[in-house]
């Protein structure tokens, strides 16, 4: 890594070691970069806390500190962690030391300059979230099988929505297409029998970290 990148700063929220909670990897033991700052207010949104504040940290700094945890897994959180340029070489970086990288994004952003070699985890903002107009449908055509498309579902109408977005844009087609329930407002159960019935090729998810820990931050 060149001194330039190594002087790099970002505001981080939080560097934390936890299970993975969502996507394919859930279950997994994972250090977790949580950078400060997004442009979208979602109206289920679970980390508020990292709308502002966090700490300045030099990227020598953030990769001293996961490396502290000895992870084989690395995700990159927010927030939204795209709004600071300075993810990208941070991305990198990780990738660099070894690391098995994955980039949580809202999908209101431009994913193009991501590493390859991160597992990008693609957010489209449904109309319950109150966010819906800001996603960027470029993004798609980028996505790759080695990339992930989620959608937070509050109730059946975002559910129509998704699966006429899953159909529209054949999803399935191009990537893992994950349905999540907002925790504590839609049943799980219910969503579980909508899938079953509209034989949808997605994965159902329940967001892990919040059933062992009630979504405490550090978890």
């Amino acid at each position: 890594m060149s001194k330039v990148h190594s002087d790099s700063q970002l505001r981080v929220s939080e560097i934390f070691y936890s299970l993975q909670g969502e996507t394919s990897r859930v279950g997994l033991p994972t250090v977790f970069i949580r950078l400060t700052g997004c442009p979208l207010r979602c109206v289920y949104c679970d980390t508020t806390y990292a709308f502002t504040g966090g700490q300045n940290m030099s990227l020598a700094n953030i990769l001293q500190q996961v490396a502290e945890y000895g992870p084989g897994y690395v995700t990159v959180t927010g927030g939204e962690p795209l709004a600071q340029k300075n993810c990208l070489p941070l991305l990198g970086a990780l990738c660099d030391a070894g690391y098995e990288v994955s980039l949580e994004t809202g999908g209101a952003l431009d994913i193009s300059g991501v590493d390859a070699r991160v597992m990008r985890v693609v957010d489209i903002k449904t109309p319950a979230s109150g966010e819906a107009a800001k996603n960027r449908w470029e993004n798609l055509s980028l996505l790759t099988r080695h990339d992930e498309i989620k959608f937070v579902l509050c109730d059946e109408s975002d559910y129509q929505w998704a699966k006429q977005i899953l159909q529209q844009h054949q999803l399935a087609g191009k990537c893992a297409v994950l349905f999540s329930p907002v925790h504590g407002t839609m049943d799980a159960t219910q969503l579980a029998n909508w899938i079953l019935r509209d034989r949808l090729p997605v994965r159902m998810q329940l967001q892990l970290h919040k059933l062992l820990w009630n979504n405490t931050p550090g978890h």
